[in-house]
């Protein structure tokens, strides 16, 4: 048997496979959820695994799990990421999703989801606000947190993406480094990361999933604002897809 967990974002798509291949791929969501669901369809016939099937059993999740239509299941995100983070991370933790539309704070307590919050989609405090402002620099995300560590923060206090792109585009006019500029993106979702995080208990245990898991200088940044440890692992990535595919064989096996 495949277990396939598929969790689409607004920004990008990420796969995982439980069964005899060890499969695991991202793509970008581009424009359409479901032709993005085709491809992943076709990637995955390539590699093997035919989500038709008796075979194999799909679970989706995220922003645009309704496009599947070839999921045997459909979960929200937040059940996902909290069993994919509880798994990735062994035990009850407090799970922080910075995602490409919102950013998400999940309390796993006895290995289930006891609370969750999620920031307004128009805050300048998620992936996709880092991702433009990284365009409007000139650079890559990579490189964006790279200046960032060799920069000083001007400080960004708008909460909406529209205006905090404003007050970068003031400091583009007024001649300031794009490190500091960098810096100041980064410190103002961090900032904002952070606020939600407070409104929940930050235990021994913090962790940090989706896009921004491979930034070890965000990680660190955002711990400080907290005062708290944050754990990131590359795989952190693949939390709601990896929980997706968990919670599929779980279903699966239920009805045998």
């Amino acid at each position: 048997m495949y277990y396939v967990g598929i969790d689409i974002g607004s920004t990008a798509s990420k796969v995982y496979v439980i069964g005899e291949k060890g499969i695991y791929f991202v793509l970008p969501t581009g424009w359409s959820s479901k032709e993005t669901a085709s491809l992943i369809k076709e990637k995955l016939y390539v590699e093997g695994i035919d989500v038709c099937s008796d075979d194999t059993i799909v679970t989706a999740t995220g922003y645009g799990r309704v496009a599947v239509d070839y999921a045997d299941y459909v979960i929200t995100e937040i059940t996902c990421h909290g069993r994919g983070g509880r798994e990735l991370f062994g035990g009850d933790c407090l799970i922080v999703d910075v995602g490409g539309q919102d950013t998400k704070v999940i309390l796993i307590e006895n290995g289930m989801v006891t609370d969750f919050l999620m920031n307004d989609k128009c805050s300048a405090g998620t992936g996709k606000f880092l991702e433009v402002m990284a365009n409007r620099l000139g650079v890559s995300l990579e490189e964006l947190f790279a200046m960032a560590e060799k920069g000083k923060v001007l400080p960004i206090s708008s909460l909406c993406t529209v205006f905090a792109e404003s007050e970068v585009i003031s400091y583009i006019g007024e001649g300031q480094p794009r490190e500091n500029i960098a810096a100041g993106v980064v410190d103002s979702v961090a900032n904002k990361v952070a606020q939600l995080c407070r409104k929940k208990p930050i235990g021994e245990q913090v962790v940090l999933t989706g896009g921004l898991s491979f930034s070890s200088y965000f990680t660190k940044i955002l711990g400080q604002k907290i005062g708290a440890r944050i754990e990131a692992r590359e795989m952190g990535r693949y939390a709601g897809a990896y929980g997706a595919a968990l919670l599929g064989r779980e279903k699966y096996k239920k009805k045998q």
